[in-house]
């Protein structure tokens, strides 16, 4: 692997490769109408998009401002379909075979074959092995205030720097980086970039971690991150240095959220309440899908339902579950889902929705006797 990235951007730059960018851009949005538009001259398009990316003639579409509300309220800008093929194949191109595979190993956000799950599966086996080694031990947890919104572009350009020496390259991550936003503070949280330029950015601080503090058992998913260490006079001395590091090379702070603690009180991290002996679901996850159950069946009596988002979004809930202690909750949720079964007990079919049953629900059958759901 080399140091950094050279004479590369106009091998990388082929008709084929932006084609393989379309088709990852479109995943689950083959409905949509510009992406439908797109694809209706689609050849044309795409040599359009390859001659003014070798002609320097690109230029970043306009945003499309909205806002989500769940976990928390959060500004999310989107760029026209062609701007995300462009930062597809930037990423796949550039980003993951290059820099991605400098990372640490216990960063997960991201990156393939990582992701919250990973993150919790590392962490988990780190209590394990302080508890093991160490008796009682503390957990130094801390996240980055408004982050997204905090990543200084310059910082991250010159980042951005160390690996790459290719010119063009180069000018087109600055052109990335800075785009066409009122704003030049933060990068935009719905940009596929964004995500690989914040992992870059907090990589920084790994490597500190790592290196600097010397700190084993660490692990970090995007801006959340986690240090189990021997005592808290170790945590006291670590959060200063971590919070010195922060402010002086990447303009970033804590939030009042970040705090140590005695491991006996458990942690909080990636969704679940974890301890070297056991994983649950954090109560907020358990209250939110009891809710959403509870809105379903009332929906599915008035015969309103729509399968296609119920399904999948149930789906999913059991496939978090299923990575935490959560038997009984699973069939609770289950049992009391009335949508997901007929008047016979039996699982109706819907093919018509063009949906999969998750393997957790495939295999749930219904006991006569007890008049409830049970797991084979």
């Amino acid at each position: 692997m080399p140091h950094t990235i050279k004479n590369i951007f106009y091998k990388k730059l082929t008709f084929n490769n932006l084609l393989s960018a379309h088709y990852r851009a479109k995943k689950q949005k083959n409905t949509k109408p510009e992406v439908i538009r797109f694809e209706m001259n689609l050849e044309n398009n795409i040599s359009n998009l390859l001659r003014k990316l070798q002609n320097n003639t690109y230029h970043i579409g306009n945003y499309r401002t909205f806002y989500v509300l769940e976990p928390k309220l959060r500004k999310i800008q989107a760029l026209p379909y062609v701007d995300r093929i462009v930062h597809q194949w930037y990423v796949e191109e550039f980003i993951k075979p290059y820099i991605v595979p400098k990372f640490i190993k216990d960063t997960c956000a991201c990156i393939t074959g990582r992701g919250c799950h990973k993150a919790a599966d590392i962490i988990e086996h780190y209590m394990q092995i302080c508890k093991r080694n160490w008796g009682d031990y503390w957990i130094l947890k801390c996240d980055i205030k408004k982050y997204f919104y905090s990543i200084n572009p310059e910082i991250l350009f010159k980042i951005m720097c160390k690996y790459i020496k290719d010119k063009k390259l180069l000018d087109f991550t600055k052109h990335l980086i800075y785009d066409n936003r009122d704003s030049i503070d933060g990068i935009p949280i719905g940009n596929y970039t964004s995500q690989f330029f914040a992992n870059i950015y907090l990589n920084e601080l790994d490597q500190f971690i790592k290196h600097k503090l010397k700190v084993k058992y660490y692990v970090r998913y995007m801006d959340d991150f986690v240090l189990l260490v021997k005592n808290k006079e170790t945590c006291k001395l670590l959060k200063q240095n971590i919070e010195a590091f922060l402010h002086d090379n990447l303009k970033l702070e804590l939030n009042q959220k970040s705090r140590y603690y005695s491991a006996e009180q458990g942690l909080n991290f990636c969704g679940y309440r974890i301890w070297p002996t056991h994983r649950l679901l954090r109560t907020r996850s358990k209250r939110k899908i009891k809710a959403k159950v509870r809105k379903w069946n009332k929906i599915w009596r008035e015969n309103n339902l729509d399968f296609s988002i119920a399904m999948p979004s149930i789906q999913s809930w059991i496939g978090h579950a299923c990575h935490a202690n959560t038997y009984l909750i699973k069939q609770k949720i289950l049992n009391n889902a009335e949508f997901l079964y007929n008047e016979n007990k039996e699982y109706p079919c819907y093919d018509d929705f063009d949906l999969t049953y998750n393997d957790t629900i495939r295999c749930a059958k219904w006991n006569e006797e007890s008049n409830t759901l049970s797991f084979s």
